[in-house]
Formats: structure tokens, sequence, C-alpha cells
């Protein structure tokens, strides 16, 4: 199953997207036994500004996939049920499961409509350059959960 992160902007070559991309790299390399991967990161860059721009984007780049939408009010998630939660979209059959991170004004509610789920890391609000770094950290994380490495501890 191809997993993706797809986001409004780009993140610039700052920490955060360094730590995004070895991320996404790692959790390539160890999804493949898997079934899980590659991990790809899309920026995405509206020409007009406002939310229903971003969704355009942000639809067209996750036609055919699980769409799951990053988001304030989303569910959390443990580190162990999120592994698990993407392990059994695999066992029923995705192909494909894209990630979706909104811009400044987060996601337009077309995005949310289309979502089959939504994911938050808690109430709070986190820069998206930041947010997209702790998103492939968890996907590397749950990739490791599921290959039994010791990388996660209860």
């Amino acid at each position: 199953m191809k997993l993706g992160v797809v986001a409004i902007g780009r993140p610039g070559r700052g920490p955060e997207a360094v730590l995004a991309e070895d991320y996404a790299r790692r959790a390539t390399l160890a999804g493949r036994a898997l079934g899980l991967g590659p991990l790809d990161l899309v920026d995405l860059e509206p020409k007009k500004p406002g939310k229903a721009p971003e969704a355009e984007l942000i639809l067209a780049a996750a036609e055919g996939a699980h769409l799951i939408a990053c988001d304030e009010r989303g569910r959390t998630y443990s580190s162990r049920a999120f592994a698990e939660h993407l392990a059994r979209l695999r066992d029923q059959g995705e192909r494909r499961v894209v990630f979706a991170i909104g811009g400044a004004d987060g996601l337009d509610d077309s995005v949310r409509a289309a979502a089959a789920s939504t994911l938050a890391f808690g109430p709070q609000t986190w820069p998206h350059a930041l947010a997209r770094a702790m998103l492939t950290e968890q996907l590397y994380r749950a990739v490791t959960i599921l290959a039994g490495s010791p990388y996660h501890r209860d």
C-alpha cells in the first residue's frame, strides 16, 4: 500500500523539512517488506489564495486514494493503534493512503467531507512544516511497530 503526505506550501530547507524527508526515506525502506510504501511527500502550491483552491489541489492529488484529513478536531490514536489502523487498511486492500495537511487556515470543509477519516495530533495547532515532520515520524514508527522493531517502546 502506497503512502502519501500531501501538504499545502513548501517546507523550505529548514530542519523540519530535512527531518520529514529522513523519516519518509526510513519508512519507505522499512515498509517494503510489509507491503507499506513508498512514502511520498507531495507539496502543493495553489495559484490563488484561500481554502477552496487548496482543496482542489489536495483532492486532485488524493484522487482514488483513501484520504485521511489531518485536522485538530480529528481522531487521536496511540502510536500502536495508528500502526494497527494502517495495517487494517492495507489488509482490506487499500492500494494508496494519502494524509492531507492544509494551509495556514486549515482544511476546506470539502476535504474533510471527502476524507474517509481524520487524524489529530491533539487539540493544539501545529506549524505545517512541523506537522509534516511529526506525521512522517509516526508513519515510520507505525512501520517499525508492524515490523516488530525495538524503535517503539510502550
